[in-house]
């Protein structure tokens, strides 16, 4: 079965991935969205870059935030990542292009945290 496309305000689209609940991160109890887009190597700037603070913060407050439980634990961390293609957690792959950022969770929001 597809998965729908999510409209970024970038202009591209992602599909959603999958979520990781479980491992920890640095600040605690850390969930992980895990979108695709295989045209993310394509957004590259001269630099090689990719600036997709604003994608990765639409996707935090409009997918993710809709999906955390509002009983039980609840997350400090939320991390939103986009990659070309499948890639298992924590195995890497020099292949992929991928982007991560980072969200603290309060107040029932995602306030971005620099890496």
């Amino acid at each position: 079965m597809a998965q729908e496309e999510i409209a970024l305000p970038s202009g591209s689209t992602v599909t959603y991935h999958d979520f990781i609940w479980g491992e920890p991160g640095p600040a605690g109890l850390t969930i992980r969205f895990r979108f695709l887009d295989p045209e993310l190597h394509g957004r590259k700037d001269a630099e090689g870059v990719i600036d997709a603070t604003e994608d990765t913060q639409y996707l935090c407050e409009f997918f993710a935030l809709e999906r955390i439980a509002s009983t039980g634990p609840q997350p400090k961390q939320i991390v939103i990542s986009i990659s070309d293609r499948p890639v298992e957690f924590g195995e890497p792959d020099p292949d992929v292009t991928q982007i991560f950022e980072a969200y603290s969770y309060r107040d029932g929001t995602c306030i971005w945290e620099m890496f």
